[in-house]
């Protein structure tokens, strides 16, 4: 019975990894394409850009503090400090961006040096990605990095999406300053 299993568990597991990585030549073509022209934009440039000059001097403490606050606004209605991203001149370029794809982006959020939220067109669960493999394998590794997530169906709209993560690079010096993700309807490819 263990044996029998541990077959079907290795069957069911060597599927859906084959599964996850059905789209990821699409998805790197799309993080290297139309989300890089998207990412290289003077606006998010000049929106990380300022954050990090803010954010440079903030240690894990204070990362801690703010991500706190905003886990606990998620679920308030009162939201000073998520209302301050959604309202910011970055998450309404993201936001036009977003429903100019035509459903495939299902959400586009852009992080500075430190992994937090510069801007984003839907509200993240929290504030800080430092601690992800979304801003990991992509900030940490430096320009040209693409992170292609597993797909997930979301229950609610029964639609498989990946998250695309790509490093984003000050065109003027070629440095990594943040990073973005972009959720993909992997239907609309």
């Amino acid at each position: 019975m263990k044996r029998m299993l541990a077959i079907v568990s290795l069957s069911v597991l060597m599927s859906a990894s084959a599964f996850a990585n059905e789209f990821t030549k699409e998805l790197t073509a799309l993080a290297k394409g139309p989300i890089a022209d998207i990412v290289q934009a003077p606006e998010v440039v000049a929106a990380i850009k300022a954050q990090n000059a803010e954010t440079a001097a903030f240690d894990q403490a204070k990362i801690d503090e703010l991500d706190k606050t905003w886990r606990a606004e998620v679920k308030a209605s009162d939201q000073p400090m998520i209302d301050k991203v959604l309202d910011n001149a970055l998450s309404a370029y993201l936001l036009a961006a977003q429903e100019a794809s035509g459903g495939k982006y299902t959400e586009i959020f852009v992080m500075d040096a430190k992994g937090l939220n510069v801007g984003q067109s839907e509200v993240t669960s929290d504030y800080w990605q430092g601690d992800e493999d979304k801003w990991q394998q992509t900030f940490l590794v430096g320009p040209g990095a693409v992170h292609i997530s597993e797909l997930e169906k979301d229950e609610s709209t029964q639609m498989l999406q990946a998250q695309v993560s790509t490093s984003i690079v000050d065109p003027a010096t070629g440095e990594v300053i943040g990073a973005v993700t972009f959720g993909v309807n992997v239907d609309k490819l």
